[in-house]
């Protein structure tokens, strides 16, 4: 990673932050272990935690827990090599014992890819149940744990049709159980049934996030997102292609925004609280295309490519933050016009 790219990382963590760094001032000199921390969340709480380390002075430890750590290390050598940073190369379905020293739990290990989902569905399942269940038998033993974070996702509450109003916490969606790609669903909501047994039986503090859509620096542009495949196929001249009609709307949210909510969430949430972790303003993808288009330097074509009579409906997936934002003081501080010039500038410079 260059100079330039580092800095401007950096930046947006000093401009999201600012004086939000209070909120989780119950974070310093503890250890936080991550697990799926090498990945697109991951490498961002790094950068939070690495930026507060040096300009607050929160003398957090990390610890990134991944079965690709070594991958890790040569995407972002500048985190890699610091010292309050520790790369630890497990898949989560060994963990048997972590070290006592831990305070915090960030559990977000789990492929979001459908590809994945779809070509592996069993591994895709066995690791988000088994892996979750084997982390909180762990963290059961830890005599010095403060709080747990567990990463679902807001794809549990199903698919609402294209009028349904922004999702809040207490939604209860349909799912298709037997639905192909449907493991990583059921998966998560699986998880969060086993989060709540360790609660009630073990009386292990945890927190839930429903995360939604990103859009940012760090995520990898061949991943099968919309957003993803609209800015690359823009800065490669286009055209931009829109699956469908171009109706279903979601909502994006910068990552550096994410990490402030990340860490304020584990560091403030009740343990069995559960909070939707995205942006509230919706947007059609047709409209998401036409906004990246306006923002690049070149004329860009977009093709809509309809899919005839059996297209599935368009749905609407964009979460209520009204919980976060009265209980915990959360907020969006970068709109999507910004996280795509970001993201933009990013992506042209790596």
């Amino acid at each position: 990673m260059t100079n330039d790219l580092r800095k401007m990382v950096r930046e947006d963590c000093l401009r999201v932050l600012g004086e939000a760094s209070r909120s989780f001032e119950v974070l310093q000199d503890g250890v936080l272990l991550m697990t799926g921390g090498t990945g697109f969340m991951g490498a961002w709480v790094a950068e939070t935690v690495a930026f507060l380390n040096d300009h607050y002075r929160f003398d957090i430890r990390l610890q990134l827990l991944s079965k690709r750590a070594s991958q890790f290390a040569e995407r972002a050598p500048h985190l890699a090599t610091r010292k309050d940073i520790q790369l630890i190369e497990q898949n989560v379905l060994n963990i048997v014992e972590l070290s006592d020293e831990v305070n915090w739990i960030i559990h977000a290990a789990s492929d979001p890819d459908g590809r994945s989902h779809a070509t592996d569905a069993v591994g895709t399942l066995r690791t988000i149940v088994r892996g979750t269940d084997a982390l909180l038998q762990a963290a059961s033993r830890l005599s010095n744990l403060r709080k747990i974070l567990h990463v679902s996702s807001g794809l549990i509450y199903g698919a609402p049709g294209e009028k349904t109003r922004n999702i809040c916490e207490g939604f209860v969606g349909g799912v298709d159980c037997a639905a192909p790609g449907q493991t990583y669903v059921e998966g998560k909501r699986a998880a969060e049934t086993i989060c709540a047994a360790y609660r009630s039986q073990m009386r292990l503090p945890i927190v839930t996030v429903r995360p939604f859509a990103f859009l940012g620096p760090y995520q990898l542009l061949d991943r099968p997102w919309a957003a993803n495949n609209f800015i690359r196929d823009g800065l490669r001249g286009g055209p931009i292609r829109i699956q469908g009609d171009g109706q279903t709307v979601r909502s994006y949210m910068y990552p550096a925004d994410m990490a402030w909510w990340l860490l304020t969430i584990l560091a403030r949430g009740p343990s069995g609280a559960a909070y939707n972790l995205g942006s509230p303003h919706g947007i059609a993808l047709t409209d998401l295309a036409e906004k990246i288009v306006s923002l690049l330097p070149q004329p860009v074509k977009i093709v809509t490519r309809t899919m005839g009579l059996n297209a599935p409906a368009a749905t609407r997936l964009v979460p209520d933050i009204t919980l976060a934002k009265e209980s915990l003081g959360l907020e969006i501080k970068t709109d999507l016009d910004a996280a795509i010039r970001l993201a933009l500038q990013w992506y042209r410079a790596v």
